[in-house]
C-alpha cells in the first residue's frame, strides 16, 4: 500500500504569535531573537525576506538589512502554550502524529483513504487548527516526509499542495537544490560548485557519483532528489542527552563569573533528570574562545543526578579545559550516555539529610519555578531555567541562543 504522510508547518510562528498577543503587529517588519548584537535571529516575518533576512542570521546583521524591523526577544513559555494547542487538536484528529519542532509536525494518514479522502481530511484538519488557534499554517501531502516537507515550504505563506503519487520527481525537479531537506550552506556551495542548480541535475546523476562527492550523505541527498524516503512517522523518540550552554555580551575572563554560571547550569541540569527519573554517566564542557576556537573535554563517571556529585566534576573539566590567557565567548555543558533511574544514595557519601533536601528542593522548583531555589554561587547567572520538562516526549524549543 502506498503511504500517505502530512506535513504541517506553523508559518513564521514566534512572529504569528506575537502578532496574536498584539494585533498593531500585523504587516510590520518582525525579528524575535536575541535583541543583542550578538543574537541570533530566532524568526522573521515575511515582511523582512525581501531585505535579504533569515532565520539563523546574526541580529546586528538583520538589523542593519532591514533597519525598520521591530525586534522582539521572544518566550518560550508562551510559544509551548500555543504549540501545545495545536498538538492537542491533531492528536484528536490522526491515527500517527509526530511532532518534530515546536512547530512542525507529521501525521501517517495512510489507509484512511478508504474512509475519508486523505486531502479533504487535511484541509479541514488545517482550517480547524487555523479557526481555533488564529494561527496559520501551511502543509504538504505526499507518499514520504521528505516531499511533503519540500511540499509545504513550496505552499507557503498559509496555504497547502498536493503532490499526487508518482509525480515526486516531475514536482522536485525545476526546485533549487536547496530545498533538499539536509542541504545546508555548506554541502549547497559544494554542489553549486559543480555547477548543479536544480534537482533535475541529480536526478539525472548516478548515485555513486553524489557519494564519491559527499560520501554517505551523498547517497541519501541522492535519494530525496529522486522523491525516496522511507522514514517512518515515529510518534515518540527517547532524548539521549541534555545541554544548555551561554553566549556572553562581552567576552570574559572573569573565572568567578564563569564558575557561578557553570554551576547554576549544572544544577538547572541536575534537576531536570531527577524531573525526567534520569541519570547521566557522560558530562562534557564547552570553550569557545574570542578567535571562534572552540573546545571540549567529557569525562565517564558514575551514574548520577546528583548536584554535590555533577558540580566538582563539571569544574575540574573547566579547569583543565580553560587557558586562562584568552577571553572567553562562550561556555556549556552536555549530560549524556542518559539512562531511566533514581538517584541512589551513595552510603559512603550521602544522608538521608542530603536525599530529603533534594527531594523539598525539587518539589519547591517543580511548584514555583526551575530558579525559585538557587545556590548562592550561581545567583548572577541571569538565564539559567527551562520553562519545560525535556523528557516529557516533546522537541526541545528552538529560540535564539541567549546571552549573559
Amino acid at each position: 500500500m502506498n503511504k500517505t504522510i502530512l506535513h504541517l508547518d506553523l508559518d513564521t510562528f514566534f512572529v504569528s504569535v506575537e502578532r496574536l498577543q498584539d494585533r498593531k503587529l500585523e504587516h510590520r517588519p518582525i525579528l524575535v531573537g536575541g535583541v543583542s548584537d550578538r543574537g541570533v535571529v530566532a524568526a522573521c516575518s515575511y515582511e523582512t525576506r525581501g531585505f535579504g533576512v533569515h532565520s539563523g542570521m546574526p541580529m546586528k546583521m538583520a538589523k542593519e538589512l532591514c533597519p525598520e524591523a521591530i525586534i522582539i526577544k521572544g518566550n518560550a513559555g508562551t510559544y509551548s502554550k500555543h504549540s501545545d494547542i495545536v498538538s492537542d487538536i491533531i492528536k484528536e484528529q490522526v491515527p500517527v502524529f509526530e511532532k518534530s519542532s515546536i512547530d512542525e509536525f507529521y501525521a501517517d494518514l495512510t489507509g484512511m483513504d478508504r474512509f475519508y479522502g486523505c486531502h479533504q481530511f487535511s484541509t479541514e484538519l488545517r482550517h480547524k487548527i487555523i479557526k481555533e488557534t488564529g494561527l496559520p499554517i501551511s502543509f504538504g501531502l505526499s507518499v514520504n516526509k521528505v516531499v511533503s516537507k519540500v511540499a509545504t515550504n513550496e505552499a507557503k505563506p498559509n496555504n497547502e499542495l498536493k503532490i499526487d503519487i508518482g509525480h515526486e520527481k516531475p514536482f522536485l525537479a525545476p526546485l533549487s537544490i536547496k530545498k533538499i531537506p539536509m542541504v545546508g550552506d555548506k554541502t549547497y556551495q559544494t554542489l553549486r560548485n559543480l555547477g548543479l542548480r536544480q534537482i533535475k541535475t541529480i536526478q539525472e546523476m548516478p548515485i555513486d557519483m553524489m557519494q564519491r562527492v559527499l560520501g554517505a550523505n551523498g547517497g541519501v541527498i541522492w535519494k530525496r532528489a529522486n522523491g525516496i524516503d522511507n522514514t517512518p512517522v515515529i510518534p515518540f523518540s527517547e532524548r539521549k542527552s541534555i545541554s544548555t550552554e551561554r553566549t556572553f555580551e562581552r567576552d570574559t575572563i572573569d573565572v568567578i563569573k564563569l564558575r557561578g554560571i557553570l554551576i547554576a547550569m549544572t544544577e538547572n541540569l541536575a534537576y531536570q533528570l531527577r524531573r525526567g527519573k534520569k541519570l547521566t554517566a557522560c558530562i562534557a564542557v564547552k570553550i569557545r574562545y574570542s578567535d571562534f576556537n572552540t573546545y571540549s573535554k567529557q569525562l565517564k563517571i558514575p551514574y548520577t543526578s546528583a548536584d554535590h556529585i555533577l558540580i566538582p566534576k563539571i569544574l575540574d573539566l573547566f579547569n583543565t579545559l580553560y587557558n586562562k590567557r584568552l577571553l572567553i565567548r562562550l561556555i556549556g555543558i552536555r549530560f549524556s550516555h542518559l539512562v531511566q533511574g533514581n538517584y541512589q544514595i551513595d552510603l559512603f557519601d550521602d544522608t538521608e539529610e542530603i536525599l530529603n533536601l533534594y527531594n523539598a528542593l525539587d518539589k519547591i522548583r517543580e511548584r514555583y519555578g526551575d530558579k525559585s531555589v538557587i545556590r548562592a554561587s550561581g545567583m548572577d547567572a541571569k538565564t539559567i531555567g527551562r520553562m519545560h520538562n525535556p523528557f516529557n516526549g516533546q522537541p526541545p524549543i528552538v529560540l535564539a541562543h541567549r546571552k549573559q
